[in-house]
């Protein structure tokens, strides 16, 4: 396909933030873009349509894919994007809200990956990228079950681009850094704090809000996306800005006690 024509992207979570910026650089480069946020939104002036999905509820997932299909003939390329944080101790949340980050993390991811699949396998052909986080590379700590949700993004990526890639499908992973987005819209709370982590969670808060602050714009990550979306032949990941390509780089080729002593300093928390 031309430049001018590169096919039908559906981006979920694209309401604000990396989606939507996400989605207007796909719509830039000449995708015909689909966006779904969880409740109704107004298609953007430069083209976006926005759709209604909850990526927990196996019906609107169905929905949603049956209602680009109708419209638009196919899907070329889906952007898994939706995604919650939590921020806290890892023993201050009950497994109910363990579930629900992974519900939205981990399983939205797969409900919209199996929904799209049996499309793109007719179609001979389809790109499908799972925004990761360099979370899911190291440590995190008082995010420990977002950053398992981001390392099950990882294994799941890798093991499922094996198993389709002789369809015609690709998987690829593009790995953010810390990114300047709406702290307050994108994160959650223990649903059972503990007094033991009162002061340390304020302290992990404050710093997240420093480093957020100072993180990458999110067209960085938009446009790690639309290189992952146009490869002729992807890469496994890509990074996206200069700080998720020093991490990983550190995680891969530096000895485990240098990469715990450096984790430690950066989250200020004692040797």
């Amino acid at each position: 396909m031309s430049k001018t024509e590169r096919g039908i992207a559906l981006v979920t979570g694209a309401s604000s933030g990396i989606g939507l910026v996400t989605a207007k650089a796909l719509r830039r480069d000449g995708y015909r873009v689909f966006g779904t946020s969880r409740k109704p939104t107004a298609d953007t002036s430069d083209g976006i349509t926005m759709l209604v999905c909850d990526v927990i509820d196996d019906i609107s997932v169905q929905n949603t894919i049956d209602e680009v299909l109708s419209r638009a003939g196919r899907i070329d390329l889906l952007v898994n994007n939706a995604g919650i944080g939590l921020l806290g101790g890892a023993e201050e949340s009950t497994t109910e809200q363990a579930k629900a980050i992974f519900d939205v993390n981990v399983f939205g991811t797969i409900r919209m990956t199996n929904a799209v699949l049996p499309a793109m396998r007719r179609q001979g052909r389809g790109r499908i990228i799972n925004l990761s986080s360099i979370l899911g590379l190291i440590p995190a700590p008082y995010n420990a079950l977002y950053a398992s949700t981001k390392h099950a993004i990882e294994g799941y990526s890798e093991s499922l681009d094996h198993e389709v890639r002789t369809q015609g499908i690709r998987i690829v992973l593009v790995e953010p850094g810390v990114t300047r987005t709406s702290f307050e819209e994108n994160i959650t709370r223990p649903d059972r704090p503990l007094a033991l982590y009162e002061t340390v969670r304020a302290d992990a808060e404050r710093l997240m809000r420093e480093i957020v602050a100072k993180g990458d714009a999110p067209d960085v990550v938009a446009q790690a996306v639309v290189r992952a979306a146009n490869a002729a032949s992807p890469k496994r990941r890509y990074t996206a800005g200069k700080a998720a390509a020093q991490v990983r780089f550190l995680r891969r080729f530096l000895p485990e006690a240098f990469v715990d002593r450096n984790l430690r300093k950066f989250n200020r928390l004692p040797g």
